[in-house]
């Protein structure tokens, strides 16, 4: 089919892969940061703009075909009626907007009401609440907000010209808090409710559409959120859940259907495939290895995990509950971690160390079990993160997920993932690819580990965790 290329831009820089369209090969990179200080929570668009020309510097899209665009999620840029922007783009967690969550959960009435509406409760990273904490905050521009647009779709929207019709795909869509992923449509009155009034929103395509051709010629697929990009770019499918390990951390896992919790503890987002990524999140993952890690006064997250396996599954009974900033999975926001099981015999570095790993996993095996409590199978754990080349995390995940666990070689994936969009939108304009079946790329180098005979020793350290958590919080999961 020929040659196509994939663009990430991420909080920090920007990345372009470009590929062989029929097989997923990289044929060349390029990278460039953004001309930005740290991660501030406003930035002006542009400067994505210049990064990008940056990577893509030195004839890199010399023959390219195709392009799609992956960006951060969470991102939203506010146009005036003229397409300029109002104010900078409001990214990141942004922890200005944890007041306007709280307003929006209550304006609409409750959890279980945003829940039912969009799949989702509003946090303070997610579009819908920027909006409001723009209403509140800077009310002037709030008023001049005519149009709004996400990361991935301002960049689409800029590379084709500006044009009058603007779009975006599902994935990003599903994230805003004011699309839902069950329904496939807007919900323009929460917007109202954010905004203080109505405005005009991206139309969303489909995954294999394209959002138009340059006047070059160079087709611009759907693009897509980043975590969308990432797990197009892995291959991920039906059976298959993926791990990130972060300071926080998050399970997702593909799906036929949307899910609905009225709990809020399943986000409700939509892939780049026409399928469906419910996300569940935990606030501490690799925080907890890092605190336990200054504890014991350890330079490195190696050297606690070399420590971690000289102590046996169970880390002799002691037990780490690891919600050290609160906790979302299960929802305990105004709790503190808990170490549990303390004996003479168990008061080593080394168990410590297990006990911080173990807690870890599972916890994050919590969140894994809302999914399937739900319906979700996992038969195999794509496991994300620098932390996940660790040798502790490799020898307990297995057995404490009870599943497979496969560990990629770090690649840019949601680059990549946006390439495999592109070459699906331009097969599908040449009519060689079917609009439901993305093309066939090979998937990544990885280790894969399997439970095998540890299964139940992993279960058995599951149980004294769970007995634990049940105790200090009767329910935490009802």
């Amino acid at each position: 089919m020929g040659i196509v290329a994939g663009l990430d831009s991420s909080p920090e820089f920007t990345r372009i892969v470009v590929c062989d369209a029929d097989t997923g090969a990289v044929l060349k990179q390029g990278y460039a940061p953004h001309p930005v200080e740290g991660r501030p929570s406003d930035v002006d668009p542009q400067a994505w703009l210049l990064s990008l020309g940056e990577a893509a510097g030195g004839g890199l899209l010399e023959g390219v075909q195709a392009i799609g665009v992956s960006a951060q999620q969470n991102a939203v840029v506010p146009l005036d009626a003229q397409g300029n922007t109002v104010r900078p783009a409001m990214v990141g967690g942004d922890k200005r907007a944890q007041v306007a969550a709280a307003d929006l959960v209550d304006a609409l009435g409750g959890r279980e009401a945003w829940a039912q509406a969009v799949g989702c409760v509003p946090q303070a990273a997610q579009p819908v609440t920027k909006l409001r904490w723009l209403n509140k905050t800077e009310p002037d521009a709030a008023l001049r907000t005519a149009v709004l647009l996400q990361a991935h779709d301002w960049l689409v929207w800029q590379l084709l010209g500006r044009p009058v019709r603007r779009t975006t795909d599902r994935g990003g869509a599903s994230g805003t808090g004011y699309w839902s992923a069950a329904t496939g449509a807007y919900r323009s009155d929460l917007v109202e409710l954010a905004l203080g009034h109505q405005a005009m929103l991206p139309e969303v395509i489909g995954p294999a559409d394209a959002a138009g051709t340059t006047p070059e010629g160079l087709l611009i697929s759907a693009g897509t959120g980043e975590t969308m990009a990432a797990a197009f770019g892995l291959g991920i499918g039906l059976g298959d859940a993926v791990v990130s390990l972060g300071a926080s951390g998050s399970v997702m896992a593909v799906h036929p259907e949307a899910l609905v919790d009225n709990t809020g503890m399943i986000t409700s987002l939509a892939d780049a495939t026409g399928m469906h990524l419910p996300v569940v999140t935990t606030l501490n993952a690799v925080r907890t290895l890092r605190g336990a890690a200054e504890m014991l006064g350890l330079g490195d997250l190696e050297s606690l995990s070399d420590l971690a396996v000289k102590s046996t599954p169970g880390a002799h009974g002691l037990v780490l509950l690891p919600y050290l900033e609160g906790e979302r999975t299960p929802n305990l926001p105004h709790t503190a971690g808990t170490l549990s099981g303390l004996r003479r015999e168990s008061m080593k570095p080394e168990h410590l160390a297990r006990a911080a790993f173990e807690g870890m996993l599972c916890g994050l095996a919590d969140a894994l079990d809302v999914l399937r409590g739900r319906g979700v199978e996992v038969r195999r754990v794509f496991l994300l993160g620098a932390a996940a080349e660790l040798s502790a995390v490799q020898a307990s995940a297995p057995a404490l997920f009870g599943a497979q666990v496969v560990v990629p070689q770090p690649a840019d994936y949601a680059a990549i993932g946006a390439a495999r969009q592109a070459a699906w939108a331009l097969g599908v304009s040449q009519g060689t690819l079917d609009p439901r079946t993305p093309p066939m790329w090979q998937g990544p180098a990885a280790q894969v580990l399997d439970p095998g005979e540890e299964l139940a020793v992993g279960q058995a350290v599951r149980q004294q965790f769970v007995s634990v958590r049940e105790q200090t919080y009767p329910g935490a999961f009802r």
